[in-house]
């Protein structure tokens, strides 16, 4: 595989592709064009390409992508098998709507743990994940690493635990918070996800749509 800087651009494409795919690959579909694939992506053939090539030399000329190599090949770009650990911090309501109804094993990475502080939900489990009190998350990582921190805790509290989280070693944050995080760790990678910004971008497109 290829070494070269990706830009942010075609990292946001590939799991796309990789989703394509999948369901490409259990519909049956053996083989597929660039354009073919390109067309049912709203991407041209050329962009199929450039994107792929950043990782290496895929398809053959002639015959296209057999697909389920190719998905196989983008799962492994986007880090799906590399055992990667989550936990989350904060289980209210966007917490456990994530625990309960978004599925971390179809992207790869094992939800092992959740922190709180409200006695009703300390020292449970919510769908099958032991929820601990967050004065035990050091101790808890000390023994167990995690390499992404998932943030759905109230605003006020998320720096002060986004640097407990670089400290004891997670090198990826999946923040929910709506507020931006400053880390002094250039060696983390912060995901922010902002309902607000994806809601006002569609308020904009449909108030300038004929």
């Amino acid at each position: 595989m290829k070494k070269q800087k990706v830009s942010s651009a075609v990292i946001r494409r590939l799991p796309r592709y990789y989703r394509h795919l999948n369901d490409l690959y259990l519909a049956g579909v053996e083989r597929i064009s660039s354009n073919a694939l390109g067309n049912s992506l709203g991407l041209t053939a050329s962009q199929i390409r450039q994107d792929l090539s950043c990782f290496g030399e895929f398809g053959q000329q002639g015959y296209g992508y057999n697909v389920g190599t190719l998905r196989d090949e983008v799962a492994d770009i986007l880090g799906m098998n590399r055992g990667h650990t989550a936990v989350i911090l904060g289980v209210g309501n966007l917490g456990r709507a994530l625990m309960e109804n978004f599925h971390f094993d179809r992207s790869g990475v094992m939800l092992a743990a959740a922190f709180d502080v409200a006695p009703d939900v300390v020292g449970r489990e919510v769908s099958k994940v032991p929820v601990y009190h967050v004065d035990q998350l050091e101790d808890y990582l000390s023994r167990q690493p995690a390499s992404i921190g998932v943030l759905t805790v109230p605003g006020r509290v998320a720096p002060g635990i986004a640097n407990r989280l670089v400290r004891s070693g997670v090198k990826g944050i999946w923040n929910f918070t709506n507020i931006e995080l400053s880390l002094d760790a250039p060696d983390v990678v912060v995901e922010d996800v902002h309902f607000a910004d994806s809601l006002l971008a569609l308020s904009y497109m449909i108030s300038e749509a004929p």
